[in-house]
């Protein structure tokens, strides 16, 4: 089979089509023929080397098969696999499982893999398992979302972004959609009330407050977060710098002790699950959270997609199609 193999550490550019070995299933696993996937920030972050990668293989990567987010069919099933079966139209995170998307077959064990909707493409089911799922969740978390309430999402032209902007909506809460210049009308158009351009406005001294914030794309410190928070606010970074990760994680809980305003760090505890999935099908079959993707790429053009989500130039999501490779 063709699969995108990373031989080491670096860009994009290090990444090979190679033709590798179909895997075969465990008696737990399902074996999958790709028709979608989609690319996350994680997938070039994990590519360059990210701590979390080099924790677990520090000189080269452990898993040479990148990509999370899979959409495909079950060509067969191990032994002990009891749920779903060969012909299922299946999506899936294979995040904790070796990833491997970025490939025409991948295997990953049984509860990696729900069944696809009838309603969704597998370009649209391959955008949900990182991207809608953590933001629904992170909207949802601590904080219930309230008609009214002000919403702050600080990468909103991007995929989860793009997510939680319309899910936000949905709980009728007052939206504002943070991003470079070329993103705003997007963001306009699947909601947005107000948008920023972070290049011409600093959102933290506008004089505008929120109830919850909600950053895709942190490089600011706590303290800045904090001061444009509504009291009883939330503020919930799901990606960033490192340093402001490190913030998050390890003195969101100092700033967040008086209970007054909460910080910190996107922990979910069930990162891609059933209940999750069916309610963001159920806003997407009443066509009120739709997947933004700005385009579909072939399997060989995945650095080339992948360089342009590195350089923030993507609009919503991109997607690995395998319609053109067949």
């Amino acid at each position: 089979m063709k699969a995108i193999y990373a031989p080491k550490y670096g860009g994009p550019e290090v990444l090979e089509l190679r033709n590798v070995e179909t895997p075969s299933p465990k008696p737990n696993e399902v074996l999958v023929k790709v028709h979608a996937a989609s690319l996350n920030a994680a997938d070039f972050e994990i590519l360059k080397g990210a701590w979390s990668a080099r924790f677990l293989s520090p000189l080269k990567p452990k898993y040479k098969i990148p990509g999370s987010d899979v959409a495909g069919i079950v060509e067969a099933v191990g032994e002990e696999v009891t749920e779903i079966q060969p012909g299922d139209e299946i999506v899936g995170d294979l995040f904790m499982y070796g990833h491997g998307a970025f490939a025409e077959y991948v295997c990953a064990p049984e509860k990696a893999f729900l069944r696809k909707s009838a309603s969704m493409s597998f370009e649209e089911a391959a955008t949900y398992p990182q991207a809608g799922i953590i933001a629904l969740q992170a909207l949802r978390g601590k904080k219930q979302i309230e008609p009214g309430h002000k919403v702050l999402i600080n990468g909103g032209g991007g995929g989860m972004g793009a997510f939680a902007i319309q899910i936000a909506k949905c709980y009728g809460a007052e939206v504002t959609g943070v991003d470079n210049a070329r993103k705003l009308e997007m963001m306009r158009s699947i909601g947005a009330d107000h948008v920023i351009d972070y290049q011409q406005e600093d959102f933290t001294k506008s004089g505008q407050y929120y109830d919850v914030i909600i950053d895709t794309v942190a490089r600011r410190s706590l303290s800045e977060y904090k001061s444009i928070l509504n009291p009883g606010g939330l503020f919930v970074m799901i990606g960033g710098s490192r340093s402001a990760i490190f913030q998050a994680a390890f003195l969101g809980p100092l700033y967040s002790r008086d209970g007054e305003k909460h910080l910190g760090l996107n922990l979910w505890g069930e990162p891609f699950n059933k209940n999750d999935m069916d309610f963001l099908v159920d806003l997407f079959e009443a066509g009120s959270v739709k997947p933004v993707i700005e385009r579909c790429y072939q399997l060989s053009e995945v650095p080339e997609a992948l360089k342009r989500l590195e350089d923030g130039l993507v609009l919503g999501k991109v997607v690995i199609s395998m319609r053109g490779n067949r």
